[in-house]
């Protein structure tokens, strides 16, 4: 305690300097060490601001401003803390006014310098312990905001957890009947989506420069963050399922699955089982549940494939869904809601279809929210030498060969041929060329004997037979790779696979080009 007091601050306030050398050598002799010392009442206040004096020796008489007034003046400066003043007076009277008015003791002049040093004394050790009560005050304060703050977090965890349990355990009976489903859904979502990567589509990306392709980036740019319905129009091979999972891929629903659907391929009497799902018995030799690619795409996007191909009858169901969001699976009255974006693809003219009684013109509308019409091959010829590049790549990779070069000469040969089969040809032939060629360099010119085989027939002529030239080589293709995979069509080594066709797409061509086992 006595280091402390000698080395409290202290002030020492008197207009006669003469008074407060007196005091300054009284103290320092004493001991006192921190001693500072002002002849202008005024500065007193910002003085203690800045030092917080542990006593302020203050002279009552000085002009200007008196002792009173420097001591009102600390008072509405710290009005609730302790200000430590011991007043220095000649006037009796002033004692009783100077204790009122803040002081917390006196010294009488002349200065008995006894009695000044165990005033000082005095004064200092309250002050000390003073400040050791405040700081203890202020460690409790702490230690009881710390532990009331955890006491406070427990109990709102505490009460968190008993209303979690109680929702939880009300919800028990749901919640397993949700978990059922989910896990019905999840395996038919792994199925959908084993079968989707075992697919290999036209190509990997858009590829392409042309200004006709400029005009598809533009519209996809534009319609891709929206969820708006996109109606894909043009022909056969132009890539709209490319352009569908560009539009997916570049959408807020892109962490989402995008289903594909191809109503070609789908047999007539599956259809409704197949996008709305059925129940178990709903019809002849369904013995199990199976979710509907409705289901399966809720969140994320729906991609309808040949869109022109949908049986009419379905037609109104696929209209309530863009329309509601509900559907119900095959063999249940439940009604379930769905979240999808729809994008739909068709190579016929469905005005035509919707003419002839085909296709609903309502349904037409709501599919035609925003057209995206896909350029032929032929009329964006210079982005041929781009694909041409980008297929002997993946090729390349895929079959294990070093095709680095392709000819002027063979590039002037595709540039030439009108691409009936659109991207989906060329990637075809490229696929052979790189099969079948030797060396370092693209070989297709065998592929394309019959544009100078007829050279001076008529256009009609000459496209009637490059169509049946380029049939007979894909039946011929298509029947060498069965005989090589012993007519195996799935599978790693199925003739599927080999040709980059889906299992059901190949028993498609294979029923329409007549090719059966032999």
């Amino acid at each position: 305690m006595t280091a402390e007091i000698l080395n409290a601050k202290i002030l020492v306030v008197d207009d006669q300097k003469t008074n407060v050398e007196l005091l300054e050598q009284l103290l320092s002799d004493a001991g006192y060490t921190c001693v500072t010392s002002t002849t202008n009442p005024v500065e007193v206040c910002a003085l203690h601001h800045e030092n917080n004096y542990d006593l302020i020796l203050l002279d009552l008489q000085m002009p200007g401003m008196d002792g009173f007034q420097v001591m009102e003046a600390l008072q509405a400066q710290n009005p609730e803390g302790y200000i430590p003043v011991l007043v220095i007076t000649a006037q009796p009277g002033h004692k009783m006014r100077a204790l009122e008015v803040g002081a917390k003791d006196f010294i009488s002049k002349p200065f008995e310098l006894v009695e000044v040093k165990t005033r000082i004394r005095n004064m200092l050790e309250v002050r000390m312990l003073y400040k050791k009560l405040q700081h203890h005050n202020m460690r409790l304060e702490e230690t009881v905001q710390e532990r009331t703050s955890d006491l406070t977090s427990a109990n709102m965890q505490l009460i968190q957890e008993v209303e979690e349990r109680k929702k939880a355990e009300k919800s028990l009976h749901k919640s397993y009947a949700e978990i059922r489903q989910l896990k019905d859904r999840l395996k038919e979502e792994n199925v959908y989506l084993r079968n989707e990567v075992d697919k290999k589509y036209n190509f990997g990306e858009i590829v392409g420069q042309s200004d006709a392709l400029a005009v598809v980036y533009s519209q996809v740019q534009q319609v891709a963050p929206m969820n708006a319905t996109v109606l894909l129009l043009g022909e056969t091979g132009t890539g709209k399922g490319v352009v569908a999972r560009a539009i997916h891929r570049s959408s807020t629903r892109k962490d989402h699955p995008i289903i594909t659907v191809n109503c070609t391929t789908l047999p007539a009497t599956l259809v409704e089982s197949e996008l709305f799902g059925r129940e178990k018995g709903a019809f002849t030799g369904s013995d199990t549940r199976q979710i509907g690619r409705f289901e399966l795409a809720n969140g994320g996007t729906i991609f309808l494939d040949e869109i022109g191909e949908m049986p009419l009858e379905l037609q109104s169901k696929l209209l309530r869904v863009i329309q509601d969001g509900e559907f119900e699976r095959l063999g249940s009255p439940r009604t379930i809601k769905t979240d999808v974006r729809i994008i739909a693809a068709t190579n016929r003219d469905l005005k035509e279809e919707i003419r002839t009684g085909k296709f609903r013109q309502d349904l037409y509308y709501r599919l035609n929210v925003f057209p995206i019409t896909l350029p032929p091959l032929r009329e964006r010829k210079e982005d041929i030498p781009l694909l041409v590049n980008h297929f002997v790549a993946i090729f390349n990779k895929k079959i294990g060969k070093k095709i680095e070069t392709v000819s002027t000469n063979t590039l002037n040969h595709l540039h030439e041929y009108h691409w009936p089969g659109n991207v989906r040809e060329l990637e075809s032939i490229i696929e052979r060329a790189v099969i079948t060629s030797q060396g370092n360099s693209l070989q297709v010119l065998d592929r394309f004997e019959m544009i100078q085989a007829v050279a001076d027939v008529g256009a009609s002529e000459v496209e009637n037979q490059e169509i049946k030239a380029l049939a007979d080589l894909e039946h011929d293709h298509i029947c060498q790779v069965l005989q090589q995979t012993g007519w195996r069509i799935e599978g790693k080594s199925g003739a599927a696979l080999l040709l980059g066709l889906n299992p059901s797409t190949l028993r498609a061509r294979m029923r329409k080009m007549g090719i059966a086992r032999q």
